[in-house]
């Protein structure tokens, strides 16, 4: 609900060093709080004290300024202490942000007045197993993907939801994205488009071959385990951070996290059909050539 919620008093920008003129942004905004009495701080997204400082209650809102890839970060950063983000945009796409970059004088004292609602979207949750044993665990907010490596074949998936199971892929990779990530890698891949605020797992295969060729939505509570079926090399990715080799063998489970991203929004909830058409119409590297 808009206009309804407690004013922050404690804010964090975290600007992303790649982005031009990103410090000196976030430095204007951080003397447009400090007008309305509001303590504000400035640091990177990359800062290695930044979850120390969020686990102490340091601050009640983090502003992520940056892109998508930004928001993703600030979400496995923040929804752990549960502090809610705004972001602004200064990338080119902006699926996840809420401001553009000329626009945050007139939204910000929105903040002040209690004129925002938080939207509160799933994380997942994946653990790379081997013989019984966990190596890795994530919390993601898009997808993992599981697939081939180097070479140029597809991978076998043994796949299960709900310890049943459901399939063998035979493809380049599959996904196992959020609601949130429908609108990532898994709508590149041919997936639905999910309301971002639906709690339920999507599988879309990447370029099966004699496989199940049509996206599965899973039930919410659902999980699914992934197990490795394969003599070359494969790997594993959680939104897009660097990749992790799988071996025969190797099982990817994913469910729910027990963590929930919020994010702070301005506009009502029917703001996410409005922009998809015009997200959809825009090819992030367009403005790359001109």
């Amino acid at each position: 609900m808009l206009g309804n919620n407690q004013p922050f008093e404690h804010i964090l920008i975290a600007s992303i060093p790649q982005f031009p003129n990103a410090s000196n942004e976030a430095q204007l905004i951080v003397e447009f709080l400090g007008s309305y009495g509001v303590q504000a701080v400035h640091v990177t997204v990359n800062d290695e004290d930044l979850s120390r400082r969020l686990h102490g209650g340091e601050f009640d809102l983090f502003i992520a300024l940056g892109g998508d890839g930004t928001m993703l970060r600030a979400g496995r950063l923040c929804a752990p202490h549960c502090v809610p983000i705004l972001g602004i945009n200064l990338g080119r796409f902006g699926f996840l942000t809420e401001i553009k970059q000329d626009q945050w004088r007139e939204v910000l004292p929105r903040l002040f007045s209690g004129g925002y609602r938080l939207e509160r979207r799933m994380m997942l949750r994946a653990e790379h197993i081997r013989d019984d044993k966990v190596l890795e665990c994530w919390d993601v907010l898009n997808e993992i993907v599981v697939g081939r490596g180097h070479f140029v074949r597809p991978v076998h998936l043994v796949t299960s939801v709900d310890n049943r199971y459901l399939t063998t892929y035979v493809a380049d990779a599959l996904i196992a994205a959020t609601a949130t990530g429908s609108t990532a890698y898994a709508m590149a891949a041919g997936g639905p488009i999910l309301p971002p605020e639906l709690r339920n797992i999507l599988l879309v295969a990447v370029a099966p071959h004699l496989s199940i060729d049509r996206a599965i939505v899973l039930a919410e509570g659902s999980s699914v385990s992934i197990t490795m079926d394969t003599t070359h090399q494969a790997v594993l990715s959680a939104d897009g951070q660097n990749p992790v080799n799988v071996v025969n063998g190797d099982r990817i489970d994913a469910r729910a996290s027990e963590h929930t991203v919020s994010f702070v929004r301005f506009q009502d909830p029917g703001y996410f059909y409005r922009n998809l058409t015009p997200h959809m119409s825009r090819n992030p590297a367009t403005g790359l050539h001109r």
